[in-house]
């Protein structure tokens, strides 16, 4: 009679793990398919190619215009400008809780660093906009637009550097301690062993957590609607102001425009765009670890 109830017991906690798993598939195939349907109804109105390759982004205004361009270069711009920012923070910070931390120091430091990915991105947001833009880079640049790039990029850099952190501290820590110990053996330095053995062989650990923060930093949207402003502009320049593709959604997302006109049917588009972006760097980083993968004994 037990076996009976164990037999049942486990294939109730399976048929529970499987209903969760489907949830999850069906969800993302959900998802999807609305993108790609009301994209599809956005693009029988709209040529791909001026959506693609225009470089004006005005389908609220008259005359209007549907170049994604100003978008994808905004975003681009913040995502790449806070990568500057956080991998060598997160990188020096891993270095440093993998091979020079104590346990007692690393068990306080870790933490700390992680409850940087749990204040909401609206106070990043704000803290842009009140403390970085006036205090920061206006008394350094003085032409700096109180709406900027370049303040977005600096706290969305801020909110991933737990993510690089602690991705490359657990790719530093799966290194093997026989490598760390047969560089001291030749004499190797601390930093010799961090920089010249662990690092390179962590390698792909390393670059699979850049491209994730990249892709995190691209997602991010209300620290970058507050901070950068809402100005669709085909800019390099960090100090102006610019739209980011999540940005312009949060816009649409207000109610303003109506349902099922060409203006709505626009977040569509854009939000497919950036389901594609992401999901090309997320292919991406799945390459860079199968070809760099380190296999250890």
């Amino acid at each position: 009679m037990s076996r009976f109830w164990q037999k049942s017991r486990e294939g109730g906690i399976q048929a529970v793990l499987f209903v969760c798993a489907l949830v999850s598939v069906l969800t993302t195939i959900s998802i999807v398919w609305m993108l790609m349907l009301e994209s599809w109804r956005f693009f029988e109105h709209i040529s791909p190619l001026a959506f693609f390759f225009g470089t004006r982004w005005a389908p609220l205004l008259e005359p209007r215009s549907f170049g994604v361009l100003p978008l994808l270069c905004g975003t681009l711009l913040i995502g790449g400008g806070a990568l500057l920012v956080a991998v060598p923070v997160g990188l020096c910070s891993a270095i440093f809780l993998s091979e020079y931390a104590g346990s007692t120091v690393r068990g306080m430091l870790k933490p700390l660093l992680e409850v940087l990915a749990g204040i909401p991105t609206v106070v990043y947001g704000f803290f842009a906009l009140t403390f970085v833009t006036p205090y920061v880079l206006q008394p350094l640049m003085p032409q700096t637009q109180i709406f900027n790039a370049a303040s977005a990029a600096l706290v969305v850099g801020i909110m991933i550097i737990p993510t690089v952190a602690s991705l490359c501290d657990d790719a530093f820590r799966a290194v093997p301690m026989s490598l760390r110990e047969g560089a001291y053996a030749l004499a190797a330095t601390r930093m010799e062993v961090s920089t010249r053995v662990v690092l390179p062989a962590s390698l792909s650990g390393v670059v699979a957590a850049v491209l994730l923060a990249f892709a995190r930093a691209i997602g991010e949207t209300m620290a970058v609607a507050i901070a950068a402003g809402m100005t669709p502009k085909l800019t390099l320049n960090p100090l102006a102001s610019v739209q980011t593709m999540t940005a312009y959604i949060v816009q649409v997302s207000l109610g303003d425009t109506p349902y099922g006109s060409i203006g709505y049917q626009t977040m569509f588009a854009v939000g497919m765009t950036l389901f594609a972006v992401t999901l090309l760097f997320n292919l991406i980083a799945q390459r860079i670890l199968a070809a760099y993968r380190e296999a250890y004994e």
